[in-house]
């Protein structure tokens, strides 16, 4: 067993036991391979050992995996990072979701680049939800307005909600914010019925989201070991 698919065992070992003790199903949780500075091969190592989705933050860096791995049907590929307009089309033509779309102008720049041949890119609202300077997002009492308006474009579907709290090592607070984030996810269901994805949850809450409803965890250094030096953003 190489160590990828022997950390791939661990973290899902360790995502069926956060969902038991919660009473939770652990098939409602998507684990979301983080592979941003990590090279194709490693991408096919954990496909290898049964992992499909796998999260990029930067643009021109998962487009080249993309198409390195274009052999590999099953793969899904997740745009996780900040997008920039210019950006935009990128995403639009090749990845199958994009988690963080804060703004309309995004949004509408995502639907009116898609492909028609593709199927409609499924996006999710990302929301800051700690009030950090430093993070993206929407604030939740913007969340209903973005929300309807994205509904609304015809090459996207809205699935749900992101966010990246800010960190902390406390259990219950982790949880309390967690929580907010489920509130909101689960107000949004009321009105969407596409609506099903909870993108929350990293390494170090990964146990906190899960209590709390998430349905995917972003999960990387656990996967695939220390980061490279990063990237220029792209």
């Amino acid at each position: 067993m190489t160590s990828i698919q022997h950390n791939l065992q661990q973290v899902r070992q360790r995502i069926s036991a956060a969902a038991q003790r919660c009473g939770r199903d652990p098939q409602e949780i998507t684990l979301l391979a983080v592979s941003k500075t990590k090279p194709a091969s490693a991408v096919e190592e954990a496909a290898a050992a049964g992992q499909h989705a796998f999260g990029e933050n930067y643009v021109q860096e998962g487009v080249e995996k993309i198409q390195a791995l274009a052999a590999h049907p099953l793969l899904q590929w997740h745009f996780i990072g900040p997008l920039q307009s210019n950006k935009s089309r990128l995403v639009a033509e090749h990845f199958a979701w994009c988690h963080t779309v804060d703004r309309l102008r995004i949004a509408q720049r995502l639907n009116d680049q898609r492909p028609d041949a593709l199927p409609p890119l499924n996006v999710l609202i990302q929301v800051n939800i700690s009030d950090e300077n430093s993070k993206s997002g929407i604030m939740l009492e913007a969340l209903p307005e973005l929300a309807q308006a994205i509904a609304a474009l015809p090459r996207l579907r809205l699935r749900g909600l992101m966010a990246i709290p800010a960190p902390e090592s406390d259990y219950q607070r982790q949880l309390a914010v967690c929580q907010q984030m489920a509130a909101a996810f689960t107000s949004l269901k009321l009105h969407y019925p596409d609506v099903d994805t909870l993108s929350l949850g990293m390494s170090d809450d990964m146990e906190a989201a899960i209590e709390a409803g998430s349905t995917m965890v972003r999960i990387g250094t656990a996967i695939f070991g220390a980061r490279y030096a990063q990237q220029p953003q792209q």
